[in-house]
């Protein structure tokens, strides 16, 4: 496959560990493996500088992307990250790894993803929100309920998703909820929105311990990451009697081997904004997360995180992966041949992008679900999708990423090819 000639040729930056995820399933293309490369070139980057006066009178300038990977079968779904390590190409696989989610769902989606060079902690309230305004105003040109719905993602949450559809609703003249998802309930979010990612991660993940014999009570678990996603999955699998031995954020690892309370810890966070200093867990290296022994590993902070060398060392019988990309390549074969069971990111994780799918349609309706009919939906459509991938793995004795991926990518290239090329 060609490489774009504005990428960086690191084998485990994001966009290749995508491309190489993509080489993977290309034997079990047939006859639309012709279409592959409208997968390794983004139908759409755009780039836009951000100036923001701040609260002392001086004039900043922030980086801002939005890239809409592939809209063969919908208009683009993807969240916006806030973060400083925000590069255009980690947003381009984030987009990538979107069209392969929502067409493994089955969900009328293509990926996009956007995101800003920020460290949102610093900024006053004031300034995040004319950054956030200022940023939909400059990506207005390509968003809208039938084009490109972005979401919440890492640094955002529901009032940044607030703002940004008031400014869209702002310059168009009327107002527009579906814009956006991930909203306030009273700005026509949906109920459950909030704990659904880390509820997939949890209801998929119950799924494969089922198919691998593993019990679930008195499992020991280690999740990496404890935002929405971990902090969720943690206490759902607690709930079932697991043991959450080990947590790790960006402030510290805590080890507790008889297992943690996590309602407590989750109150902890919520006061400090973060782990450390928890005092009923011991604080241990980072690198000491990956050395415990588990039965479950949950990563669910950012893409990357289980390298060739970690991977050689991990404990568990099944990763679990509530990020996006957390598994670079070498390390999927690693653990494949060790007979350790990953759920890929496409489908372990893709509890949140089908609630925005259902905030979607409920905002084109305003006829709005109970939370029970929403988690009652959620899992419906995620147990199907996990069901279709474990049986396509068992048949053709490939992993289940590459069974997600050959099952997204059918459905995306067929897609393309009865679509064909305009003009």
């Amino acid at each position: 496959m060609k490489t774009l000639s504005f990428l960086n040729e690191n084998p485990d930056s994001a966009w290749n560990i995508f491309i190489a995820q993509v080489e993977r399933v290309l034997p079990f293309l047939g006859e639309l493996e012709c279409w592959v490369e409208t997968l390794i070139r983004p139908k759409r980057a755009l780039i836009v500088d951000i100036p923001l006066e701040m609260e002392d009178g001086t004039v900043r300038h922030f980086e801002g992307y939005r890239v809409q990977h592939n809209l063969s079968r919908g208009p683009g779904k993807g969240g916006v990250r806030f973060h400083p390590d925000v590069t255009l190409e980690e947003v381009m696989a984030l987009s990538a790894w979107m069209t392969i989610k929502c067409a493994a769902l089955n969900l009328p989606f293509g990926g996009a993803k956007g995101g800003i060079r920020v460290d949102p902690s610093v900024l006053s309230t004031k300034e995040l929100e004319r950054l956030t305004r200022r940023y939909t105003s400059e990506i207005g040109l390509i968003i809208g309920p039938q084009q490109d719905i972005p979401a919440p993602d890492i640094g955002t949450n529901a009032q940044v998703m607030a703002w940004m559809m008031d400014t869209y609703s702002m310059n168009v003249g009327s107002t527009t909820t579906g814009v956006v998802t991930g909203k306030p309930i009273h700005l026509g979010g949906s109920l459950g929105r909030v704990k659904a990612t880390g509820r997939g991660v949890f209801v998929t993940g119950m799924a494969a311990a089922k198919h691998i014999n593993l019990d679930i009570a008195g499992a020991r678990i280690g999740v990496q990451g404890f935002g929405n996603v971990g902090s969720v999955a943690a206490q759902l699998f607690a709930s079932e009697g697991a043991k959450i031995v080990s947590v790790q954020d960006h402030s510290a690892t805590l080890y507790d081997p008889a297992g943690m309370d996590i309602e407590a810890l989750i109150a902890w966070q919520t006061v400090h904004g973060k782990i450390k200093g928890f005092p009923c867990a011991d604080e241990v290296s980072p690198e000491a997360f990956w050395q415990f022994d588990y039965e479950i590993v949950i990563p669910a902070a950012l893409e990357g995180q289980i390298t060739a060398q970690r991977a050689e060392r991990l404990s568990c019988r099944l990763v679990l992966e509530g990020a996006n990309g957390p598994t670079v390549p070498k390390a999927d074969d690693i653990l494949r041949e060790r007979g350790i069971t990953v759920l890929p990111d496409v489908i372990c994780n893709a509890g949140g992008v089908t609630v925005s799918y259902f905030e979607w349609v409920q905002d084109f309706s305003s006829f709005y679900w109970s939370e029970d009919e929403i988690y009652q939906k959620l899992d419906d459509i995620i147990l199907n999708a996990f069901d279709d991938v474990w049986i396509k793995s068992q048949q053709l004795d490939i992993s289940l990423r590459t069974a997600a991926y050959a099952i997204a990518c059918e459905r995306i290239l067929t897609a393309r090819k009865e679509r064909g090329i305009y003009p």
